[in-house]
């Protein structure tokens, strides 16, 4: 063997990939009911967007980034979220002067360097949204009820979506002193990660996953008891939205987000059904990221979620995927003359729209009907010189066994019907 899949990294091979697919349509089906339009941006990007976007302080830029210098040595990085660079897109095409809201989606990769584990790759795939342009809060509504539509229509069961506010800049500050004077004391305890995080970013230690820590933290400031008048009523317009379209909620103070660029609703969708790793869905609001990208104002708001977290909970739920799509046709033959027909109506069949199979390798006829079988073909035609000869095919419905006899110009008509 001369190598093989990067650490961190999945082949997804035929026999499963029906069940991306699945995903795929239904998101997409949901988006197009939503008004949101597609979108794709670059694999890679300029560093400094996500310095800029993401923050200097996170751990995706501190420790999880795959960055390297291209043959012009320019920093390059590749993409480890969706969000900073559809930001980018946005202000980059002036979509700002257009009337708002603007809403997009995507379906994307995303690379990033952590330890592997269920649900959690190095190079992972991703949907998500992102609305710009509203600041009121029936756009984070809109949203948060788009990935409550997604998860209920996949048959995902015992998700609780909680939310929470983390503030705006002004009121954050406010925040962030309490919160470093009620850790200072307890700093020497804490893990080396929070240590870390203590002047860069204190608000990601309520979010440690440390049991130790979590002791430590208890009783400690939260930003629900610091809001500002402006930010405290959006999260007020926020529950009111979601009461009004019949989404249940819970409050959790300690959702925190791990992207500088959050601002007011912060919201996660959580199951228990996959142990630790059981967020499914995450996003709120950044209204700062466009300005910080270099555009105008322009408030934004989104989520992401992880396609392979979403496979792993929908088989965890036992949730029913469709079944791999059949073989329309197999076409199985015997000898030249019958080869030559085969091929020409093989041809001719799947330029008329049908997926139709044949034998490539040589077999004999016995170990042909095994393959059309195998590839689920739902009829099969044979074709020898008797039939030739005599201008009659069978075809053989292979779930009843039935036998139909037709003219070989014929044969195109009723296989299409």
């Amino acid at each position: 063997m001369l190598t093989n899949a990067p650490r961190g990294t999945k082949d997804v091979l035929p026999d499963q990939i029906h069940k991306w697919h699945y995903i795929e349509e239904k998101f997409d089906s949901l988006c197009e009911r939503y008004g949101f339009r597609e979108v794709r941006t670059p694999v890679f990007e300029h560093t400094e967007l996500f310095k800029r976007g993401v923050g200097d302080t996170t751990d995706i830029v501190q420790k999880e980034m795959y960055t390297f210098n291209d043959l012009g040595n320019r920093s390059i990085t590749l993409r480890p979220e969706g969000t900073s660079p559809v930001v980018r897109a946005f202000t980059e095409h002036k979509e700002f002067a257009n009337p708002q809201p603007t809403k997009y989606y995507y379906n994307i990769q995303c690379c990033r360097y952590e330890k592997p584990q269920a649900g959690r790759l190095r190079e992972f795939h991703q949907f998500g949204v992102e609305s710009f342009g509203s600041s009121n809060m029936m756009a984070d509504a809109e949203i948060i009820s788009m990935a409550y539509d997604f998860i209920n229509e996949l048959g995902i069961k015992d998700v609780e979506l909680q939310i929470n506010s983390v503030g705006c800049p002004h009121c954050r500050q406010k925040h962030r002193d309490a919160l470093k004077a009620f850790l200072k004391p307890k700093y020497d305890k804490l893990c080396k990660t929070c240590q870390d995080r203590f002047d860069t970013n204190p608000m990601r230690i309520l979010d440690c996953k440390s049991p130790e820590d979590q002791k430590l933290i208890q009783g400690a400031p939260m930003m629900l008891d610091y809001l500002c008048d402006e930010c405290a009523d959006a999260f007020e317009q926020l529950k009111a939205n979601l009461d009004a379209m019949k989404i249940e909620y819970v409050v959790n103070p300690k959702i925190v987000r791990g992207l500088d660029y959050y601002t007011k609703t912060a919201f996660e969708f959580v199951t228990t059904t996959i142990g630790a790793q059981g967020t499914v869905c995450g996003g709120g609001r950044y209204d700062g990221l466009v300005e910080q990208i270099g555009g105008p104002a322009t408030p934004g708001v989104g989520w992401g979620m992880g396609k392979e977290r979403i496979l792993l909970t929908m088989e965890a739920c036992g949730c029913e995927f469709p079944e791999p799509k059949a073989t329309d046709v197999f076409i199985a033959f015997m000898g030249d003359e019958a080869k030559a027909v085969a091929l020409g109506l093989v041809a001719d069949l799947r330029r008329k729209g049908l997926s139709v199979a044949m034998d490539v390798v040589g077999r004999n006829i016995k170990n042909q009907f095994k393959l059309a079988n195998r590839v689920n073909a739902k009829k099969t035609v044979v074709i020898g010189e008797n039939e030739i000869k005599e201008n009659k095919f069978t075809i053989k419905d292979m779930a009843t066994s039935e036998q139909t006899e037709v003219a070989m110009e014929e044969l195109a008509e009723v296989l299409m019907k």
